[in-house]
Parts: structure tokens; sequence; C-alpha cells
């Protein structure tokens, strides 16, 4: 007897279907009891690729394109947002009397919230679902904003704006990645990359607005209005709908599972149960690897070309490329991730992205002019691109849909260490060897040894633990197939219909879901 999975769908070949939805409920039972992951999950290359809701298929379509609008919005306020409130660092030193690195913390504290606040966002979309808590940060990043635009001091600022504002914005975040997961399964890679070129668009934006709101409204005007904007997050939060399971399903689930087996379990808040995953341990560290490198060339670029001796507005240009080449860097990387080929061995595309990344940082550490740092800001746009557009892809594809809304979390938890260590520890060591060529290298190595280990890890590691649980689901098939074909023959005999339950040339198609799967070979329902 074989077996395979294809396109959320199971394929029994051998077996002839009896005409009886029970049968296949009964069937779905046995796979997903031996299934590794006990869900309902295809295995791809390693990989987990979820196909939805219990009874519900992705629409990969319709409504989901308003969810990956809203997805997009929030994505570019939540990466962009840090960086275009530095515009304003200047004032606010000249009006709270303090030094730079005092407003710098400002952004810090910011990343800090967005990443470090993960595990609770996972426990409150746990909890009340996405669309409340989306909708509640927006009033959450607004009203900081609008508060800090009335600030006495320092600290109010760091309170309003870092913690507020930031918690608004890790609350948006999140879960607006979840619900794209669940809108979209096959086109998910290419949402995924859409939905991740928000962050460059909303910083060319956010950037000259911000200098032109600091002209024209200074600092405190310019933090009202940007207050207003980020009400927007409450629209975005407003357009993610839950989806719903069809009453098809409802009603066979009814009639075919007992009161005994209904799950009672109820889902946990946090659920710390991925980290029994190796697949899980082995991304989460090297994400936090990756984060230790990945965001120092973006802070050090322009200052290593002004101490190349050019002027403040080419040393400027330089962030403007490198974001003009990620715009299209990640829908691009999106769309070839979405491919049939490349898809099952999207964790090798995320090493290969990294280990480009790694090396373009290498090799830029050695430019000793302005045309040297053009290319480096182009050939690290596209590789940082093609990082951000696949981090949570490959996350997803990893955990599947019933975990990844604790495994973001807990991944952002540890990423917010790195993020906090990577850039100061880069300055130090600026400041011991004043030359920008080892920050580069430092950097370099980093995100590199990240790749090796997730590559490394996942042909290793989680490649034996697919090829075990194939294995068990092969044998668990062979074992139930006698007991339910006669079972289900037995019942259609004596009902006047023959059917052979031998080995016969034979196939049963059955729909996958969480508690119910149907044939679809079965006559269809009249109603009556």
């Amino acid at each position: 007897m074989l077996w395979k999975r294809d396109r959320g769908r199971v394929q029994i070949h051998g077996l002839h279907p009896p005409e009886d939805p029970a049968f296949a409920v009964y069937v779905g039972r046995v796979l997903r009891s031996y299934s590794p992951h006990h869900s309902s999950q295809k295995i791809m290359g390693g990989a987990v690729v979820d196909d939805g809701p219990p009874g519900v298929k992705a629409p990969d379509g319709g409504w989901g394109w308003a969810v990956l609008a809203g997805c997009f919005v929030i994505t570019g306020f939540s990466y962009a947002f840090p960086k275009a409130v530095s515009i304003f660092f200047k004032d606010l030193i000249q009006e709270f009397e303090v030094g730079y690195s005092a407003t710098a913390w400002i952004s810090s504290i910011l990343l800090a919230m967005l990443y470090g606040t993960g595990p609770l966002c996972s426990v409150l979309v746990n909890r009340f679902g996405c669309r409340p808590v989306m909708m509640v940060g927006g009033v959450f990043a607004s009203v900081g904003m609008i508060l800090a635009s009335f600030a006495k001091n320092i600290t109010h600022i760091y309170l309003c704006t870092g913690v507020i504002t930031g918690l608004g914005l890790a609350m948006n975040f999140q879960p607006s990645l979840i619900m794209l997961n669940c809108y979209f399964s096959e086109k998910r890679p290419l949402a995924n990359g859409l939905a991740a070129a928000g962050s460059p668009v909303a910083l060319c934006c956010l950037s000259p607005l911000g200098q032109t709101l600091q002209n024209q409204y200074g600092w405190r005007g310019g933090f009202l209005i940007l207050g207003g904007m980020l009400f927007n997050c409450c629209a975005c939060g407003a357009l993610m709908r839950p989806l719903s399971t069809p009453k098809k399903s409802q009603m066979l689930e009814e009639n075919t599972l007992t009161a005994a087996d209904k799950p009672k379990a109820k889902k946990k808040l946090l659920d710390f149960s991925v980290f029994k995953d190796r697949g899980f341990v082995i991304y989460a560290i090297a994400a936090s690897v990756m984060v230790l490198g990945l965001f120092v060339p973006p802070v050090f670029v322009v200052s290593y070309a002004k101490g190349l001796g050019y002027k403040d507005t080419n040393s400027a240009l330089l962030l403007s490329i490198l974001g003009f080449v990620d715009m299209f860097a990640r829908p691009a990387s999106g769309l070839i991730a979405g491919m049939k080929r490349v898809r099952p061995r999207s964790v090798y595309l995320f090493s290969f992205a990294m280990i480009f990344n790694g090396c373009t940082d290498i090799i830029g550490s050695q430019a000793k002019n302005y045309a040297g740092l053009v290319v480096f800001c182009i050939f690290f746009g596209i590789s940082y691109g093609m990082v951000g557009a696949l981090q949570f892809e490959v996350l997803m594809a990893i955990v599947g849909k019933e975990k990844f809304s604790s495994a973001i979390g807990l991944v952002l938890l540890m990423e917010a260490v790195a993020v906090l260590v990577g850039p100061p520890g880069a300055g130090r060591l600026l400041d011991a060897t004043h030359q920008y060529m080892y920050v580069f290298l430092l950097a370099g190595c980093e995100v590199t040894v990240s790749a090796f280990v997730i590559a490394t890890g996942n042909f290793l590691c989680i490649r034996r633990k697919r090829e075990d649980g194939q294995a068990k689901i092969e044998m668990a098939v062979s074992a139930a197939e006698l007991e339910g074909l006669n079972q289900a023959g037995n019942e259609e005999h004596d009902g006047g219909k023959k059917e052979q339950t031998g080995k016969e040339n034979g196939k049963v198609r059955v729909l996958k879901g969480q508690e119910d799967m149907t044939v679809t070979e079965a006559p269809e329902d009249t109603g009556n």
C-alpha cells in the first residue's frame, strides 16, 4: 500500500473507498494520531505547511487581500517608526538639554517593546483573538504619541513614546502576521513578501514626512500628528476578520464524533511545548545570532561614508538606495519562495539569503570610496530584503498554524536581547578600533554563522525526524486498513451494496481537517 499527501489531500492507493464519511473520519484520526505534528499539516522538506483552521481552507485571496493590506501598513509602522522618530532627536536635545545617548534610548525602548513583549502578545491573542488585540494596540500606539507631545522631560518621552507606543505597535505587529498565516496557504510566501515590503515603503515615506513636520510644527506638533496617523492601526485591526467554519463541516463533525472523541483541552495561552520541536529550537538559536549582526550595517553605513570624507547629503543617500532596493527585493523573494520546487526547501533559501547578507557585509568592509559603498548598499538591500521576506515564512513552515502564535512571541523575545546587544556592541568595537572595517566584518561573521546553524540543523535533525514520522504513518495505516474497511464494508453489505475491500486499483481522496475528513467520491448532499 502506498500513501502520499498532495495539495492538502491524503491519497491512499490500493484501497477502494466506501461511500461513508465516517470511514474518512476514522482514517483521518489514525493519520493524525501517528503524525509527528499531530495536526492538520503536511510535511515538506523538513518543514510543515499548514492547511488552515479546523474545517476551513485558507482562501488564498478574497478578503485575504484586505488582511494583507492591513498587514502591509502595520509592518511599515512597526519597523519604520523607531527610525522615523530619530528625526526629532536634535530638537529634543535642545529642549531638554540632554545628550544624544539619552535620546537614543527612545528608539531602543521602542524596539525592546516591539520584540520583548512577544510572549505577552501571544497570550492576549490566544485569549481574546487578533482583531480586539490589534484595535486596542492601535489606541495605545496613538495615545502614547499624543501624550508625548505634552512631555515636560525626557523621562516622559521614554514612558509615552517608548513604552506605551511600543507596546501598541507590538500588539499590532504580531497578530497581523498570525492572521496573514490564516488567510494564505499556497500563496503565503508571496503574501509574506508583500507584507514585509511595508517596512522600506513606510521608511521612505515617514522620514521626509517627519522632517517636514519638524520644520513646520516643531517636535510637539510632529508627535501630535504622528499620533493621529497611528490611529489607522485601529482600522487595520478591524480588517482582521476571523475565518468561520462552514456549516457542513460542523454538521459532519457533530454526526461522526462521539462525546468521548471531542477534544476537551483548551488552547494554551502560551505554548512552551514548541521548545520540544527541534526545528523551532534551531530556528530560534539561528535567528538570535543573526539579529546580532543583521541591523548593524544600516546603522553605521552613513557614518562610514562620512568617515571617508563625503558630504552629509551624499552619505544619507546611501540609506535611500538601500531602502529602494529592499522595497522590490521583498516581494520578489516571496514570489520565488512560493514556487513549487522552491517552497519545500524554503529553509535552505533562507539560509542562502543569510549567507548572501553575511558575505555582503564582509566584502563591503573593504570599501574605500563612495562607489564601493553604493555597490554594497545595492547588494545589502537585496539580501536584507530576502531575509525580511523569508524569516516569518520559514517560522510558519516549521511550527505550523497551531503553535505559530506562541512561537513568534517566544522568538521575538529571544531576538529582543540580540537587538539590544548588537548595535551597542558594534559601537563599542568602533570606539576601541576606530575602524568601520572591523564592525562590518563582525556583523558579517555573525549572520553567516547563523546561516550554517539553521542549514546544518535542518539537514541533520529535522529531516531525520520527518522520515521517522512518515514511517510511523505508513505503519498506522497498514494496521488500521483491515479493521476500518471491514467495518465499513459490512455496513454497506447490509444495505444491499456490494463493495470489494481487497487490494483493488482504487484511490481514496480525503480532505484534510483537524477533527473531520470527507471523501470526495461520496455522493453530494441533496438536502433530503
